[in-house]
């Protein structure tokens, strides 16, 4: 049986974040703020509460307080603050114990009262709906506690991530994986591009259309990452065959029309893909980065796929509206979670 990617509902329009307040109005979700003692958290966890969710920050009440003055922002009476101490004393240290035991002694000893891991055990504890983390922590802190507390969903192969890139002049694109694996395999590229179609989805509730990103378009060049983008593609068209997908295509023949159908007469993406699937990180990472950059796109993410519960990361050179931004994206994750869709 082949992978359902959901249908959603009515398209959105206009700027997505516009969009994104309309659909989680109705639900005040609880989102977990891992970083609290940071003044862009602070200033985050105010706009949240203004926008009718609740944000649940980890620190001391002290530290919170002395982020907000220097983020030159009032709390609000929606803010909830919860001290790591008091995380462990909850049903967050309690999960958090429970997957511990699966660790060595050193390494459950280095993260037992260590904030992030709270935080992100405060969703399966029941006291959040998603958690965002990583304003101060790498990405590969935030992955491993994500495996290590939450895990990975049945339905997934293996965690991934995508970045949703919204243009100047309205188009929205998907690029993956921006984050999280740095030389995928077939099966792991395959995975990113049904997980990354679903994520498309979701957020911008249009259909994805795939390319398999290669330097090679339809057999342009002979060489091993062009035979493993190849099989990649045979792997989505039998895992999800309702979903549009092609490759291998260069990103011209994948973006513009005209040029798609001069490198790939035959493609039935060429000139339509809205979710770009990269070979490897390297080329994915720094295409988000120019993207954003040079053609002034916002990016939205990284986001990450495949877990049981949301948890999502962030940069650490994210803006206070970066992290509202994937903070709502968790809330529709944890929507979803729920509604099925």
């Amino acid at each position: 049986m082949g992978v359902r990617i959901d249908t959603p509902p009515a398209a959105c329009t206009g700027q997505l974040p516009a969009c994104w307040r309309e659909r989680i109005a109705a639900h005040r979700a609880r989102i977990v703020l891992a970083d609290g003692a940071d003044p862009r958290v602070a200033a985050a966890a105010v706009e949240l509460a203004d926008r009718g969710l609740t944000p649940v920050v980890v620190a001391t009440v002290r530290d919170v307080t002395a982020a907000a003055a220097t983020a030159g922002v009032r709390l609000r009476p929606a803010v909830e603050i919860v001290s790591p101490s008091d995380l462990r004393a909850s049903g967050a240290g309690a999960v958090l114990d429970a997957r511990l035991d699966t660790m060595t002694a050193e390494r459950a000893c280095s993260v037992r009262d260590d904030p992030l891991y709270l935080a992100v055990a405060a969703v399966p504890a029941g006291l959040a709906d998603a958690c965002v983390a990583g304003s101060v922590r790498s990405t590969a802190d935030v992955v491993r506690a994500a495996l290590c507390v939450v895990g990975t969903a049945a339905h997934a192969r293996c965690l991934t991530s995508s970045f949703l890139m919204e243009l100047p002049d309205g188009t929205v694109l998907s690029y993956a994986d921006c984050a999280v694996l740095p030389e995928p395999t077939p099966d792991e590229l395959a995975e990113v591009a049904i997980a990354s179609s679903r994520t498309h989805r979701m957020l911008t509730n249009s259909d994805p259309v795939v390319a398999m990103l290669s330097f090679s378009s339809k057999g342009s060049a002979r060489h091993s990452s062009v035979e493993a983008v190849r099989r990649a593609t045979e792997l989505v068209r039998d895992r999800a065959p309702d979903l549009p997908v092609d490759g291998e295509l260069q990103f011209d023949a994948a973006l513009v029309e005209s040029i798609g159908r001069g490198k790939s007469a035959l493609a039935t993406v060429a000139g339509r893909a809205n979710v770009m699937v990269f070979p490897n990180l390297s080329a994915a990472n720094i295409g988000y980065k120019i993207t954003e950059r040079l053609a002034g796109a916002r990016a939205y993410g990284p986001i990450l796929q495949g877990l049981v519960m949301p948890v999502n990361d962030l940069s650490r050179g994210c803006s206070s509206a970066d992290i509202v931004n994937v903070a709502v994206i968790s809330a529709l994750q944890a929507q979803v979670a729920v509604s099925g869709y």
